[in-house]
């Protein structure tokens, strides 16, 4: 039986594209190849899912924006993993740190020029006028459209990923451990390609927590309370009380206890004068939110209840971003186990 030329052609085609025997069939699987094993060296894509939503990143991000949410977790995050440079507005700072020289590292960063909202962070205009690739939030909050800010979905539509730290998916922080100060070093770590970096930040960490825990494991609990420095949330006296979230994390890990625990099952008690005076307080961190003088704030306090064994003991400590979600925990965790077990750790 004989085969005209152009019946032969495409029965050669047709075979090619069954046996993928042919010539150019074996270029495209060497160009697969190669692109899977350049991929893989890069390290993109990355997809994480935030949220609920998924967001893949091609490239690592060059336009970070980060939101205030009272917050400076983000951007400690982000320079404890050597990606200041990526930033091009921070609306995050305490004022103080208990790493040396990151207070005067995040006061350098830009801005962004950005005229902020009455929540003191960035409205949608200025965010899209930003032109970021990634912007992070400490919250839901942050790309809420009620609020005047850009959305996810807005941010998407213009180039840009989005990002939400752990536990603020739900906006509340109550949950919250150290575990979770990892997990924003880990994403942080893929999103960037600098996982190995953050590892290594995770691992120092949490061998240095591990001796101390070890150091004071066995001892008596004290009770401690733990509360920002001048700050009213509320109607009561005491208002920015912490009884959940990270701080008892922190506590627990440096063989103490929170004194208010009991009070609510929110992350921050609303409480009376009288119920702090009733309460058995044996040692408080007081911690800084850009207040420059703390430590008179904890004298004040400890005058105030002459009654507590802390006062009678003098038994404080200030702290600012470590005690809270962040990459520095295990300087909260030796600080605090320091105040209460002196002569174990």
């Amino acid at each position: 039986m004989s085969i005209n030329r152009p019946a032969a052609a495409a029965l050669a085609a047709a075979l090619c594209l069954l046996t993928a025997a042919c010539g150019s069939s074996s270029d495209d699987k060497a160009s697969a190849k190669s692109a899977e094993a350049a991929a893989s060296k890069s390290g993109y894509p990355v997809t994480l899912d935030n949220c609920g939503q998924k967001q893949t990143f091609d490239k690592a991000p060059s336009r970070v924006v980060v939101m205030n949410g009272a917050s400076v977790a983000e951007v400690s995050t982000l320079l404890a993993l050597g990606l200041g440079d990526k930033i091009v507005a921070n609306q995050q700072g305490y004022g103080m740190s208990e790493v040396p020289g990151r207070a005067a590292a995040i006061k350098a960063l830009p801005t962004g020029d950005v005229k902020v909202n009455e929540a003191y962070d960035i409205p949608r205009e200025a965010m899209l006028g930003l032109r970021p690739d990634l912007v992070l939030s400490v919250t839901t909050y942050g790309f809420d459209q009620k609020n005047g800010f850009a959305t996810r979905d807005q941010l998407k539509q213009v180039g840009a990923n989005s990002y939400v730290s752990p536990q603020g998916c739900d906006d509340d922080p109550s949950k919250m451990t150290v575990a979770d100060s990892y997990q924003l070093l880990r994403d942080m770590g893929k999103v960037f390609n600098v996982g190995d970096r953050a590892e290594k930040l995770i691992a120092a960490s949490e061998k240095s927590i591990a001796s101390v825990s070890a150091k004071v494991k066995g001892e008596k609990q004290p009770k401690v309370m733990v509360l920002f420095s001048n700050m009213s949330m509320g109607g009561n006296d005491f208002s920015s009380v912490f009884a959940h979230g990270i701080v008892n994390d922190i506590l627990a890990k440096a063989g103490g206890a929170n004194a208010f625990a009991d009070t609510t099952e929110a992350t921050f008690a609303d409480l009376s004068k009288e119920k702090v005076a009733a309460t058995d307080v044996d040692a408080v961190v007081v911690m800084s939110y850009n207040d420059p003088n703390p430590a008179a704030y904890a004298k004040k306090l400890l005058k105030e209840f002459p009654q507590w064994p802390a006062a009678k003991n003098n038994t404080y400590v200030t702290l600012s971003d470590s005690m809270y979600l962040g990459p520095s925990n295990d300087l909260a965790v030796r600080k605090v186990a320091e105040m209460l077990h002196p002569d174990a750790v």
